[in-house]
């Protein structure tokens, strides 16, 4: 449209023009550029009385409508400059109302004081909905609420209470804007969302604000105080501290999914009787739909991800892509959608300046409204279809009605769960649908229902908890895995017992009918994989998203967003240490889904696990400085080195952490000691976050003795008290596990000088003869503290296992790094035996043989414990070839020491595994 064609499609403005034809010049004039704030006309006249005011508000309104509509129309607008212009005249005529009134009641009353602080108090005018998302349309009214900090009373002659002289105020305030004069009005003011509504108070202190929402706020509510933006007074971070906490949950909150499916409900059942089909805000695939979708994903989440947070709808789409909570196609596709809507909805009330949402019928206007969307009208109904299509299949997938599997299980296992003495009757048809022991199956839920933590729950848990009940014997019996039916049922139960008291766990199984069998799936493939997320049931979220669920790994990726996470709050050491919980959980649980289908394998799984601990321990590290130091000072010069399966990248899901920590400073530094002593309260810290229990669970289990002096040494070296450490008293059995030692965390320098000094001291030349006597004699004691009194094969510590090949490859390095540097690299046990053998160390085929029994070993390892069996032990006639070939590894290796421990009846099992290997 050009100008004259904008200008004609706007009742409103025309009848503008007629009073006022100056603006047509004026508004011509600023057309080109958006409404700038700054210019002469443009902020209103408080120096007049309160007519005055009115009259100067009224023509600023005029003016930025004319304005805005010039632009929009000739395409000259974003909607996003639209939104922001009318929310900024909001802003500017609601600090002017503000200010002005409370200078006239001061006069007269002076000024409110708190009773607490003693201090003057300032009216908090709140911008909820469209106004506090800064996302206001060109015709809408504002929904307000008022707050103030204090009770106390005025300062002046006439004194009377805070309460009073704020809802003067706020009176005062509403009248300015929503009164219709001569001139017009500023904006229609709503207050019903304040406290109790329209039979609450005008106005509400802090403590009234903070009591009604932990004692009286409804569902609907923690939508409402999801976009509030405070506009005028001070003191904002208290109120944001008292709305935070009722707005976000602290965990994961899918409670709210229903609290908006309820909001949403009354609305369709208000349009089934108004007839909303052409209304673009709350009819099928409408704005409000668009809204919702946003706000929901964002309340479950927010209480976890601060990022998320956010203010207005575009934004909040934007994060929640950001995040990957939503696909990036339907991001773009609702952006799209409502970015149309917005622009249909405006267009509808340039017209008349009315709030208006509702398509005309009239077949001229429904073409005056095409051609303002630049559209033939036939193009703008099929661009309208096409867009609220989108936004209804997409509403549908977020937020329709789910958890209604109970009508399509089968009736079978809802007569069970109703009376489990019906089994009599169902015994042939429970043992047809895999159920082994129908008996034991009916003891179990009975047990369950006449369990006191059954018996408490609240109505709405216990309602959830007796629909999910014949949903997990059904998905039981469909996805029975390895383990059986029953087996999966017992686990899936377990799991529903423990997350019972927590309804937002119970909602999310319900809302997600398709997360039953990933469960079953994953409980049938193991029973440590079960108990892990029994223990943690806040993975479940993990489960809704094959996307990420299944995405490769990126140790790059990782690392940034844990660093991302902990910054939301940095001060704040509690939640920091849950946020490296959760995240190290997650992760683990991510890649255990990925293991158990088969995408790693152990060696794979074993390089992200390490990886993911070296990230862990990384942030871990800085947020433990900054603690200690504020964030003002420098990072410390201070390293992490991993040893054992840490260091030698071969962690399990359960394996705890070697550690050592090594610092440098100056020994003519005045303030050596100082810093010592900081880097051993450093070391202090940085053990206690990792090994504390806290709400969120457990990071790792550490073991600090391969320190210099073990247990009885100081708990953080210096890189000189190390190096003369290991040159000069450290036994062969600590370059043993030297080997497998590396930099994970910390100062690279301080790194790089430890990798340095662990090649030199590995590169040492020893007696070969004197060394193999070491190990083979440290071999034996390892013996003693694990003997095997079973008739199977234990696979790390009986003869021919995982350590017997450590050992070996060990006493290789040691006694060959000195002429092949190659074998100081810290490559992992297959890949040094490979070495071993193209260095002819050992015979080639030999090594090549012992790397494949290592890794099966491993694999066997890993698949046991995923049993959730305290030893690694296997039937020991498959494994006979493999033990030969390691004895035939220790025959050529060790020669004369290894027959003389043959002699003493070594080498049996057992060992510290903390220690070498």
């Amino acid at each position: 449209m050009d100008l004259a064609r904008a200008l004609a499609f706007s009742h409103f403005a025309s009848q503008a023009l007629a009073a006022a034809p100056d603006l047509a010049g004026v508004v011509d004039a600023a057309a080109a550029a958006p409404f700038d704030w700054n210019a002469p006309g443009t902020r209103p006249d408080t120096s007049g009385d309160a007519a005055e005011l009115g009259r100067s508000l009224r023509r600023l309104r005029r003016r930025v409508f004319l304005h805005t509509l010039v632009r929009d129309l000739t395409g000259r607008a974003s909607l996003a400059e639209v939104c922001a212009t009318h929310t900024m005249l909001a802003d500017v005529a609601l600090a002017a109302a503000t200010s002005f009134h409370a200078r006239e009641l001061d006069a007269v009353h002076g000024a409110p004081i708190g009773a607490e602080s003693g201090t003057p108090q300032e009216l908090i005018v709140v911008g909820m909905g469209k106004l506090g998302g800064g996302e206001l349309n060109v015709s809408s009214d504002i929904d307000l609420v008022f707050v103030y900090p204090e009770e106390g009373e005025t300062s002046g002659p006439r004194t009377i209470a805070n309460r009073e002289y704020f809802d003067r105020l706020g009176r005062r305030v509403i009248t300015a804007l929503h009164d219709v004069t001569a001139d017009g009005y500023v904006f229609r003011v709503d207050m019903r969302l304040r406290p109790y509504g329209e039979s609450g108070p005008l106005t509400t202190s802090f403590a009234g604000l903070e009591n009604y929402l932990v004692t009286q706020g409804r569902a609907w509510e923690r939508y409402a105080w999801l976009k509030a933006r405070a506009i005028t007074g001070a003191r904002h971070d208290e109120l944001a501290a008292l709305v935070t906490p009722f707005v976000f949950r602290k965990y994961l909150d899918f409670d709210a999914y229903e609290g908006l499916r309820d909001i949403h409900r009354q609305i369709r059942d208000q349009g089934a009787r108004r007839d909303y089909a052409g209304n673009v805000k709350l009819g099928d695939g409408g704005i409000r739909e668009i809204e919702f979708i946003a706000q929901a994903l964002q309340i479950v989440r927010g209480g976890r991800d601060a990022d998320l947070r956010v203010r207005g709808t575009l934004p909040a789409l934007a994060a929640l892509g950001a995040r990957g909570l939503l696909p990036p196609l339907s991001v773009s596709a609702l952006t799209d959608a409502y970015v149309f809507l917005r622009s249909v909805e405006h267009r509808l009330q340039y017209r008349d300046d009315r709030q208006t949402h509702q398509l005309p019928q009239d077949a001229a206007e429904h073409a005056l409204l095409a051609e303002a969307m630049d559209a033939t009208p036939d193009a703008f109904d099929q661009a309208l279809a096409r867009h609220r299509g989108v936004v209804s299949v997409t509403f549908g997938q977020t937020l329709g009605d789910a958890g209604r599997a109970t009508d399509r299980t089968d009736a079978m296992y809802a007569t069970l769960w109703d009376g489990p003495d019906a089994v009599a009757s169902l015994r042939e048809a429970l043992l047809a649908a895999g159920y082994a022991d129908p008996d034991a199956l009916a003891a179990s839920l009975a047990r369950v229902r006449a369990s006191g933590r059954y018996l408490q729950l609240p109505a709405a848990s216990r309602d959830r908890f007796d629909a999910l009940v014949p949903q997990l014997l059904a998905v039981a019996a469909a996805h029975p895995g390895l383990a059986g039916a029953q087996p999966v049922f017992e686990r899936l139960l377990a799991l529903l017992e423990t997350i019972a008291r927590r309804s937002a766990y119970l909602a999310l199984v319900i809302e997600h009918p398709p997360l039953l069998p990933r469960l079953a799936n994953l409980m049938g493939a193991s029973a440590w994989a079960a108990d892990y997320l029994t223990r943690h049931p806040l993975l479940l979220d993990e489960l809704l998203d094959a996307r990420t669920l299944f995405a490769e790994p990126d140790w790059n990726a990782w690392r940034s967003e844990l660093l991302r996470q902990l910054a939301q709050r940095p001060d704040d050491a509690e939640h920091q240490m849950d946020v490296l919980r959760h995240f190290q959980h997650a992760q683990a649980f991510r890649l255990l889904v990925q293991d158990l289908t088969g995408q790693l394998t152990v060696e794979r799984l074993a390089d992200h696990l390490s990886a993911l601990a070296d990230v862990v321990l990384e942030g871990t590290l800085a947020a433990c400085w900054t603690h200690m130091t504020g964030g003002t000072e420098p990072p410390p010069r201070f390293a992490i080195v991993g040893y054992g399966k840490l260091g030698g990248k071969e962690l399990g899901y359960a394996s705890d952490l070697d550690l050592v920590f090594l610092f440098d400073v100056d020994p003519d530094d005045p303030a050596a000691d100082a810093r010592e002593a900081r880097y051993t309260r450093l070391g202090q810290r940085l053990n206690t976050w990792l090994t504390s229990t806290t709400a969120a669970g457990q990071l790792y289990d550490t073991d600090l003795r391969l320190r210099p002096d073990g247990a009885k040494g100081l708990l953080v070296s210096s890189l000189s008290g190390f190096r003369r450490y290991q040159r000069g008293q450290a036994w062969a059995w600590e370059h043993q596990a030297l080997t497998r030692a590396r930099f994970v965390a910390g100062d690279r320098e301080v790194g790089a000088a430890f990798e340095a000094e662990r090649e030199a001291i590995l590169r040492m030349e020893r007696d070969p003869r004197a060394l193999a006597t070491e190990v083979v004699a440290m071999r034996r004691r390892m013996h003693a503290g694990h003997p095997n009194p079973s008739a199977s094969f234990d696979l790390k510590h009986d003869p021919g296992g995982m350590v017997d090949i450590e050992f070996a490859v060990q006493y290789l390095v040691l006694a060959h790094a000195h002429r092949h540097a190659l074998l100081t690299r810290n490559a992992g046990n297959i890949a040094l035996l490979r070495f071993a053998g193209e260095l002819r160390l050992v015979p080639a085929d030999l090594a090549g043989t012992v790397a494949d029994a290592y890794r099966e070993y491993r694999r066997l390892q890993h698949q046991v414990r995923l049993t959730l069996a305290t030893h690694a032990r296997v039937d020991p006639a498959p494994q006979a070839a493999r033990r030969a070939a390691v004895a035939a590894l220790w025959a050529h290796v060790f020669g004369g020491a290894w027959q003389d421990a043959r002699e003493r009846e070594l080498p049996a099992a057992g060992g510290k595994p903390g220690e070498i290997g």
